[in-house]
């Protein structure tokens, strides 16, 4: 099939399944969840927290709460929904009667083993576990970048069933509860990803992923970031038209091609001054520059800072 026929075409049985490429995408997140924290609360209670490097995520244990994070739509969030914001961002987590300012910190008590927020003495309206993933990927960024701001889970078998261990793991001092905790958490979210990838998704990576022909262009790119790309290149892997290619791209990922590509060279860029004793040069030529003068032009531009001293800061 010519690029030009292929242009509204879908690819045939046998191709790469949305599935294995967010597969690829775990991998290159490289995704660790350090030990949450359980958190109730009672009475009438907020809690705001400031925007933070670190992927959020809550598992609602019992009762309901009201989320609210910037730029978003408040979420009521109810037993056995999972969230996570991936973006940096601030957000507050409240009773569903909450009005008012956050509680100050006289209003936080630890009791056998969780945080209470309001009434010490009043029955819990919601226990939550809640913590922070790690991305040990050094793409992480852009790959978090592209996430949706909030991808909230509800009423999903397999991830009811998920959140059911993890309550049941949570409330139980069992030998190594915590690296079974941390593993059941980096199944969450991976279901949490898939559940939120598809043909619907906002438009960003996990879109990206789901399309059967971006699919191996966004793995081409992450391979083989090096190569002289082009959008004619790049169309020929999706087997589209260049201007099909072009906006089907933009349409899915939110940014075009060669931006997304300028975005992962300097991501790999960054890691590889930060990690290794390699000099400018070298570093130019493994993510895609034929000078290093070339690539300090552009590095400098994108990340504001030369690629000397961003290595020594960094």
């Amino acid at each position: 099939m010519a690029a030009g026929d292929a242009a509204s075409g879908d690819v045939a049985s046998g191709d790469v399944e949305p599935g294995d490429v967010l597969g690829d995408v775990v991998r290159l997140l490289q995704p660790r969840a350090p030990l949450g924290k359980l958190v109730s609360g009672a009475g009438a209670w907020r809690v705001e927290r400031p925007a933070s490097c670190q992927p959020f995520y809550a598992v609602v244990m019992d009762g309901a709460v009201r989320l609210t994070a910037e730029r978003q739509a408040p979420l009521e969030l109810t037993r056995g929904d999972f969230v996570l914001i991936p973006a940096v961002c601030g957000f507050a987590v409240a009773s569903l009667d909450a009005s008012g300012p956050p509680l100050g910190a006289d209003a936080v008590h630890c009791l056998d083993g969780e945080m209470r927020h309001g009434d010490p003495d009043a029955p819990p309206n919601a226990r939550l576990l809640v913590g922070h993933f790690d991305f040990a990927s050094p793409d992480a960024a852009l790959l978090v970048s592209l996430l949706p701001e909030i991808i909230h889970v509800t009423g999903e078998e397999r991830l009811g069933a998920l959140v059911a261990l993890v309550n049941d793991e949570a409330r139980k001092k069992r030998p190594a509860r915590e690296v079974v905790l941390e593993r059941l958490m980096e199944v969450l979210l991976v279901e949490a990803l898939r559940d939120s990838s598809g043909p619907n998704a906002p438009p960003g990576l996990l879109r990206g992923l789901a399309d059967p022909r971006l699919a191996p262009v966004l793995r081409a790119l992450h391979e083989r970031p090096a190569e002289p790309w082009s959008v004619a290149a790049l169309a020929r892997e999706a087997a589209l038209s260049r201007s099909a290619f072009f906006d089907r791209f933009t349409r899915t990922l939110g940014l075009a091609p060669m931006e997304y590509l300028l975005a992962w060279r300097m991501a790999l860029a960054k890691n590889l001054l930060r990690r290794e004793a390699a000099g400018v040069a070298e570093i130019a030529a493994r993510v895609g520059y034929g000078s290093a003068s070339a690539f300090t032009t552009a590095f400098t531009r994108v990340v504001g800072v030369s690629p000397v001293r961003f290595g020594k800061e960094g």
